[in-house]
C-alpha cells in the first residue's frame, strides 16, 4: 500500500500523518477545520472535500477523530467514507486510531465489510510526544492478514506494534491502558502532594522515584509538567474523561467493579468541571491542590 488516506488532523493526527509522508507514503487529507491541515499539506499531502473523496483515491483511510459518533458519521454518514469506496475491491482498509467504544467498533466492522471493506481498529498510547517522534503503541483488533498487510503503515507511527485479536480488541486494550494512565496519574499526583507538603524538592524527588520501582510514564513525563505548573494539553482532560465513560460501560456490561477507576474518573471530572477540561490530563493536579490547600509550583 502507498496511497493512504487520513481523516483528523488534531493534536495526534497531524503528527502521524506527517510521519506516514516522511516514511513515503502518498497522503490524501480531510479535516473538518482545513486550516488545522496546514502543516500536513505544506509537507506534500493532497486535500479532499470528504471522506468519501478521501476513499476514491487511496487504499486505506487512517481516521484519528474524537469519539464514537464521530468515527460513525466519517464512515457511514453524508459523504462518508462508503461513500467513496467503488465496492469492487478487497484492498480497501479503514484503520482507526481514534479511542471508542469497543462494542461499536465490532458493529462498524461488520457494517464495512457488507461494503467489501476490511477494519482494523488501531487505537494508540504515547502522546503527542510519541506521536511526534514515531513510537506510539499501536494496539490492533482485526484479520490478521490485514493486520500484517497495512504492517508498514503502523511502523511508520509507532515502535510497539502489537495485534490483540479481532476486531474489538485494540479498542479493548486501549480501554486497559486508559484504566492505567488515569490511576497511575491519580498516584503521580498523590505522592506529589505529599512530597511538597513534606518540603521535599520536587525535581529531586521525581528523579529518585522515575527510577524506582514506582516509576512510570505518566511520572517521568507529566510529573515534572506538575512541578513546573504546565498544563499545555498532549492530552486532554476532556479525551480522557471521554475514554473512562466508555471503561465504565464496559465494566457494566461485565458487571466488574473498577472503585479506583471509578475514583480517578471522579476527580477527572472534577477537573474539567473547574475549567480544566481542554487542559493536558496533568491539570487533575489542580484538583490535589484545591483539596489539599496547596500548590506545586510556586
Amino acid at each position: 500500500m502507498k496511497r493512504i488516506g487520513y481523516v483528523g488532523l488534531g493534536i495526534m493526527g497531524t503528527p502521524m500523518a506527517l510521519n506516514l509522508i516522511k516514511a513515503g507514503f502518498d497522503l490524501t487529507v480531510w479535516n473538518r477545520t482545513e486550516a488545522k491541515a496546514k502543516d500536513v499539506l505544506d509537507a506534500g499531502a493532497s486535500w479532499a472535500e470528504s471522506p468519501a473523496e478521501v476513499a476514491e483515491k487511496v487504499e486505506a483511510v487512517c481516521i484519528n477523530v474524537t469519539d464514537t459518533p464521530d468515527v460513525e458519521d466519517v464512515i457511514f454518514g453524508k459523504h462518508g467514507i462508503v461513500e467513496g469506496n467503488p465496492g469492487d475491491t478487497a484492498e480497501m482498509v479503514v484503520i482507526d486510531h481514534s479511542t471508542i467504544s469497543p462494542a461499536s467498533t465490532r458493529l462498524f466492522a461488520e457494517r464495512l465489510a457488507e461494503h467489501g471493506v476490511d477494519m482494523l481498529d488501531a487505537p494508540v498510547s504515547g502522546g503527542d510526544v510519541g506521536a511526534r517522534n514515531g513510537t506510539l503503541s499501536v494496539m490492533v483488533g482485526g484479520k490478521r492478514a490485514v493486520f500484517e498487510r497495512c504492517s508498514l503503515i503502523f511502523k511508520a507511527v509507532g515502535k510497539a506494534i502489537t495485534h490483540c485479536g479481532p476486531n474489538g480488541a485494540g479498542q479493548a486494550t486501549k480501554a486497559c491502558n486508559q484504566v492505567l494512565c488515569a490511576v497511575n496519574l491519580m498516584g503521580v499526583c498523590e505522592a506529589m502532594a505529599l512530597a511538597q507538603r513534606e518540603g521535599l524538592d520536587l525535581e529531586k524527588m521525581l528523579a529518585v522515584t522515575t527510577a524506582g520501582a514506582g516509576g512510570s510514564w505518566s511520572l517521568a513525563n507529566l510529573g515534572p509538567q506538575i512541578a513546573e505548573g504546565d498544563m499545555k494539553p498532549g492530552f486532554m482532560i476532556d479525551l480522557i474523561n471521554k475514554d473512562l465513560n466508555i471503561v465504565q460501560a464496559e465494566s457494566t456490561g461485565l458487571n466488574l467493579p473498577m472503585p479506583a477507576t471509578g475514583l480517578a474518573r471522579d476527580l477527572l471530572r472534577a477537573a474539567a468541571i473547574s475549567g480544566h477540561g481542554r487542559d493536558g490530563t496533568q491539570a487533575l493536579s489542580r484538583v490535589f491542590e484545591k483539596l489539599g490547600g496547596f500548590t506545586y509550583h510556586e
